[in-house]
Parts: C-alpha cells; sequence; structure tokens
C-alpha cells in the first residue's frame, strides 16, 4: 500500500480505530487514533522502519486498504481497540508486543466487585492476592499500552466511582472515597444492589454500548426524581453530562509521548512549544499564562503566570494576550519557541504575529478556535505544521487553558467574602 493508496480514503481529523486489510479484507493490524487522519498518514513517513519496526513495514507493504470507525471520544477507541483486537487478534498486533503481556481489565465476582488491571501473565500463573480466573464477573481486554489503559481506567472511574482494595462496611473512609473515586462501599454508604447497578453501567460501557448506558442512566435520574430522590437524581445527571463531555485530554497527552518515544528525530535541542491563554469571568481578576511542552512532554518548571496590567476594556482578549506576549519575550534568558500556541481566532493569531514581526523573531504561530462547547474545532495557520503536530498543538492549548483557570481561580478565592 502506498500514500497515493490511502489518498482514496477520506479519513477523517476525528478520534477513531483505524484496520489495515489485505487483498482479502482480512485484518492485518488494528489502532487507535486521536486523528485518524493524521495517525494514519504516520505509517507512510519515510522513516517508518526506524520509528515502527520491520514488521509494521511489513504490514503496510502488505495491506492494500484502510477501514475505520470514528468514536466520540480518545477513551472510547481505546475500548473499542481492545475490542476489536480480541474479536480478530490480528497477526500483526500480536508481533509488535514483542511476546510481552497484554493488559485486561478484571471485575472480580464478589458481594462487592473489584474493578482491576492485570497483566496476561499473572492471570494465567496467578500470584497472591490476585483471583483465579473463574472468580471473575468479566474480563476486558487485551488493551495493547500499560499506561494508555491506566489513564482511560482513571478517566472511567472519575465517572463511574468504583471499589478496588478496600474493605466493605468497615466504617472508616478510604482514601479513594474521601476523594469522590470510591462510591462509599467501605464507609457502607452503597447497598450491594445499588452497587451491582454500578457495575452494570461500567460493564456497559467497556462494552461499547454508550447509547445503551445513557438510555439507563437518564431512566434512573428520572425514576429517582419522580420519587423526589434528588440527591440520588442529580448524581445520574453528572453520570450523564460525563458521559457526553468526556474530557480525555491525559490520553491525548500518552499519544503525543507515544509519538515522542517512536521518534527517531531526536536532536540534541528538543521541539519546544508555547501555548498562551487568558483567563476571567466578566473582566474580572484577568490573568495570562505559558506553558511548554518539549518533545510533546510538559515542562512544568517553566510555565508562567501574568497578572495582566493593560488598562482597556476589561473584555478585550486580544489587547490581554498581546500584554502577555511582548513581556513574555522580554526575557530574552528564556528560551524561545519553535512554535507558539494561542487560544481563540484570527485576530488572537494575528495579533501574536504583530508582536513577533516587532521584536524581530520568526517563528511559526498557530491558533486553536473553539465551538460552543469550548472543544477544538480548528487549528488556523499552517495546515502542514497543523496536521503534523496536532496531537501536541491540542494537549498544549489543553493545558494552557487548565492552567490559566487555575490560576485565576487561585487569586478569585483569596479575595476576601
Amino acid at each position: 500500500m502506498t500514500i497515493d493508496d490511502l489518498k482514496k480514503t477520506k479519513l477523517p481529523d476525528a478520534p477513531g480505530v483505524y484496520l489495515f486489510r489485505d487483498s482479502t479484507k482480512k485484518i492485518l493490524y488494528i489502532g487507535k487514533a486521536t486523528s485518524l487522519r493524521d495517525r494514519v498518514r504516520s505509517y507512510f513517513s519515510n522513516d517508518l522502519i526506524k520509528t515502527r519496526g520491520k514488521h509494521i513495514l511489513d504490514m503496510v507493504t502488505l495491506a492494500t486498504h484502510v477501514s475505520y470507525e470514528k468514536t466520540d471520544s480518545v477513551l472510547e477507541a481505546v475500548i473499542l481497540e481492545a475490542s476489536l483486537i480480541k474479536a480478530h487478534q490480528p497477526y500483526y498486533n500480536t508481533k509488535e508486543k514483542d511476546n510481552k503481556s497484554f493488559n485486561y481489565v478484571v471485575i472480580t465476582k464478589e458481594e462487592f466487585p473489584k474493578v482491576m488491571t492485570l497483566r496476561e501473565r499473572t492471570m494465567l500463573l496467578g500470584a497472591k492476592d490476585i483471583p483465579a480466573s473463574s472468580e471473575y464477573i468479566a474480563v476486558y481486554g487485551p488493551f495493547p499500552g500499560g499506561s494508555n489503559l491506566q489513564e482511560s481506567l482513571k478517566i472511567i472511574r472519575r465517572i463511574f466511582p468504583f471499589r478496588d482494595t478496600c474493605v466493605p462496611n468497615s466504617v472508616k473512609p478510604c482514601f479513594n472515597r474521601q476523594i469522590g473515586l470510591c462510591p462509599g462501599v467501605c464507609t457502607g454508604e452503597i447497598s450491594v444492589r445499588e452497587y451491582a447497578e454500578r457495575i452494570k453501567e461500567i460493564q456497559l460501557f467497556f462494552k461499547g454500548k454508550k447509547s445503551m448506558l445513557l438510555k439507563k442512566l437518564e431512566r434512573s435520574m428520572h425514576a429517582n426524581a419522580k420519587v423526589l430522590e434528588f440527591e440520588r437524581a442529580d448524581e445520574y445527571k453528572r453520570m450523564i453530562f460525563a458521559l457526553q463531555h468526556i474530557k480525555d485530554v491525559s490520553l491525548i497527552k500518552e499519544e503525543v509521548r507515544e509519538a515522542s518515544r517512536r521518534s527517531s528525530r531526536m536532536s540534541e535541542k528538543a521541539f519546544r512549544i508555547e501555548a498562551y491563554d487568558v483567563a476571567h469571568i466578566s473582566g474580572m481578576h484577568t490573568v495570562g499564562v505559558m506553558t511548554v511542552l518539549e518533545d510533546g512532554y510538559p515542562k512544568k518548571s517553566e510555565y508562567r503566570k501574568f497578572k495582566i496590567r493593560t488598562k482597556v476594556d476589561i473584555s478585550d482578549d486580544v489587547a490581554h494576550l498581546e500584554e502577555v506576549l511582548r513581556r513574555r519575550f522580554a526575557h530574552a534568558n528564556w528560551r524561545f519557541p519553535d512554535l507558539i500556541v494561542i487560544d481563540g481566532g484570527v485576530a488572537q493569531r494575528r495579533v501574536a504575529l504583530k508582536v513577533l514581526k516587532d521584536i524581530g523573531l520568526t517563528c511559526y504561530v498557530v491558533s486553536v478556535v473553539k465551538d460552543a462547547r469550548h472543544k477544538p474545532k480548528a487549528i488556523l495557520g499552517d495546515k502542514e505544521l497543523a496536521s503534523s503536530y496536532r496531537p501536541s498543538i491540542l494537549m498544549a492549548n489543553a493545558e494552557a487553558h487548565r492552567f490559566a483557570v487555575e490560576y485565576h481561580r487561585l487569586l478569585r478565592d483569596r479575595l476576601p467574602r
């Protein structure tokens, strides 16, 4: 298969799972992606043998076409990838593991089941405190990436808190209960029947039945509201909202790191991305921030905060951004970036280019445009660069937004009530 063959398939710039197939439509390899278009294109780079190995190069050579399935989030792509690998067991997925053990999510057969991650080797050989395979309600996997699975489970647990290690009805709340990741198994706040429903919800998600799960949660929300159990109804409402707005920035980070590990183009100087964002509420306590990524990794020691000093219209984000950029580039001792990521549209990108021109600095600038839900809709700027560095750009932008909101909240909370 060649890049010209790939052009016949209009891959979307969206999360999902891709399947390389041969001339008989047999599946050779299954993978997940933050952007199907960008991820599949990466298999046709000149340095594929260095970044992925000979077996993947052989796979691409044997493949004749690529099919795909879009998902609403990267998290759902992770789940779907595992389900499809289990169903089809493609040769090149197994070969890529190089005899390393796959990872699985297991749910134990207990009054209050645990949700755990285990390696295949541990499941087969057994170990202390690890249940035998006959003691599982369900097993999901295989998941190719261990770190990716851990990040996925963290996201799922924030939506559906579950038990992992605590002792049921021990009165004293476990650490996870204190931070909202255990539903109260340890303190007796949740009954066996209620917890069984929670496990069913988690199982539906791992089976990829999101629409069925949403309907189940909506029924439970209305049923509780009908009998005036408003606190319970609000909990179901929270779960529904979280499912419809899955925040999987951590998984985008993992994809960026994975790409960085595979890259053979490791120069002495890391590729530096600086991202900027401004935060305020109705113009109050306006702040700006700079976050830094080097070769796909956040460099938090070089994050910077700026209290806005400019006396302009309180809602003039463009003027505030200009102040942040001018103050940042006044520090000639800070290493200059290879790419600047701005949160905003044409106006924000234009002011960044103006600042760079004024100080005589040449640098790529892209801006991330958001939709009504504040999700990335488009990246303005050099199209080839935006495509090549899309995961890093989105990661840097998300990190800047998080850091700006965190700083703004800190200043706001310091004010006298």
